[in-house]
């Protein structure tokens, strides 16, 4: 049996009333999470070139609606929508072991399914949760670090494969038809990380066209068109094709010992995963020890190795940010923005605050350095560790293991609705905020997918 053949048996036998129920707690956590930063993704820049792109595209009857917009369109480009609105802010979810977000592939493919076919939710849970297990277990088995060094994103690589996981799911193929499903979805992985080299939208394209390509590869299935049997080990197949480093083995390793989406993580600055724990020690000096900006003469942050490249390199770009995705991507802007506005949330990532002379003298007293302190439990852990030394000749330390948003160091349910409203709320008036929240918390209730989806538009 194939790898490929054995991961559709285990996809396909994931049953709701197996789940434990935190498990099924976690995915209604991670949704709603999701669907705040997708409705107000849809607001982004970026978003609105797609959405005129689909404006003549649009369905008057039977097609999918579009979160926080009054647009149906045809169910692949409803996932195209919601893929590149919920990537575009930095706040989706993430897995540190596989260094990607699966909710923008997975949960954009399988909402726009379910609501063509008015799945139930518990149907959307199952397709979930399977999502993620094949998207994150692709992740480690490429060695993140590999798989960007080739210049790959993999939450579009990997997430192609999961979008199409969650959708042949939901559309209950047949164990050939889903590792169809899987076999076309590997002809359209695709994510070129040289977004990093002048701040284009294309990293936000990967969610969306990962989510499309994996929607398109399971509907093509379900007509009997086929795909590669051995697309995940195979000789040229996803694995040996996008890294030099792969582990086949670690696709099945720990199957569902838990589930994925229980080592998933969420984000509550808005911007690159490996900036985060940075900026937690950045904001926690700053408070504890009463400091203003002015009183800062240096900020020494030490950078993952495998994020280096991402928001450290090269220092002269990091230190110069051009437009939104830049400084989405660049520590010194998130250190600047984190000390003088006292939080990296969405409204700091703005053309004001890089064009800010304020904000621009103060990212160069930031400097990134890598440290082999910090790489041993890596990425079990991703750790972070700043230096502050003040004008008056104080240093102050900070090291954190487990990021604010990490399984280990969580935001509360609380919390994560506070998020929801923050951002839903540009698009979404206080009672259809509370209605979602409330529809999320009782999933398993839910008898139509589509009845969610609509009540999510403008």
């Amino acid at each position: 049996m194939t790898i490929t053949s054995e991961v559709a048996r285990r996809c396909l036998e994931i049953d709701y009333d197996t789940l434990p129920e935190a498990l099924r707690d976690r995915v209604k956590y991670l949704l709603l999470d999701y669907l705040g930063v997708a409705i107000r993704g849809v607001l982004s820049d970026s978003s609105i070139p797609v959405h005129r792109f689909l404006g003549s595209r649009g369905i008057a009857h039977g097609g999918v609606p579009v979160c926080g917009m009054r647009l149906r369109v045809d169910t692949p480009y409803a996932a195209l929508a919601l893929g590149v609105a919920s990537h575009s802010l930095e706040l989706d979810d993430v897995v540190n072991a596989a260094s990607l977000h699966p909710a923008v592939s997975v949960m954009s493919a399988a909402l726009a399914v379910g609501a063509q076919i008015n799945s139930s939710g518990r149907e959307l849970m199952e397709a979930i949760v399977a999502g993620y297990e094949v998207t994150v277990k692709l992740g480690i088995a490429l060695d993140p670090a590999a798989h960007y060094a080739q210049g790959f994103h993999p939450t579009g690589t990997c997430g192609t494969m999961g979008a199409a996981v969650a959708a042949a799911r939901l559309l209950r193929l047949d164990r050939q038809r889903f590792v169809n499903a899987l076999g076309i979805a590997g002809s359209q992985a695709a994510g070129s990380m040289e977004f990093l080299a002048d701040g284009s939208y294309t990293k936000r394209f990967h969610a969306g066209w990962s989510a499309h390509a994996g929607v398109v590869a399971a509907l093509l299935a379900a007509e009997g068109f086929t795909g590669p049997g051995s697309i995940i080990e195979g000789r040229f197949g996803f694995l040996h094709a996008y890294s030099p480093a792969s582990d086949p083995d670690k696709v099945l390793a720990g199957w569902g010992d838990p589930y994925e989406v229980m080592n998933t993580s969420i984000k509550p600055h808005a911007c690159c995963r490996y900036k985060q724990g940075s900026i937690d020690c950045i904001l926690q000096l700053m408070q504890q020890h009463q400091l203003r900006p002015g009183d800062v003469e240096k900020v020494q942050v030490a950078i993952l190795k495998a994020g280096y490249a991402l928001v450290a390199d090269p220092p002269e770009a990091k230190l110069k940010p051009k437009s939104v995705v830049d400084a989405q991507f660049s520590m010194p802007f998130g250190a600047a923005v984190a000390m003088l506005k006292g939080n990296a949330f969405l409204d700091q990532y703005c053309l004001e605050n890089v064009e800010s002379t304020d904000v621009q003298q103060l990212m160069e007293v930031v400097e990134c350095v890598q440290d082999a302190a910090i790489e041993q439990d890596f990425p079990r852990k991703w750790p972070a560790k700043v230096a502050i030394t003040t004008r008056a000749g104080e240093t102050y330390h900070c090291r954190i293991d487990h990021p604010k948003g990490d399984p280990e160091n969580p935001l509360s349910w609380e919390e994560i609705i506070a998020k929801f409203d923050s951002l839903a709320g540009a698009v979404l008036d206080g009672g259809r905020r509370n209605d979602t929240v409330a529809r999320v918390r009782a999933l398993e209730q839910c008898s139509s997918v589509r009845e969610l989806m609509e009540t999510l538009q403008r």
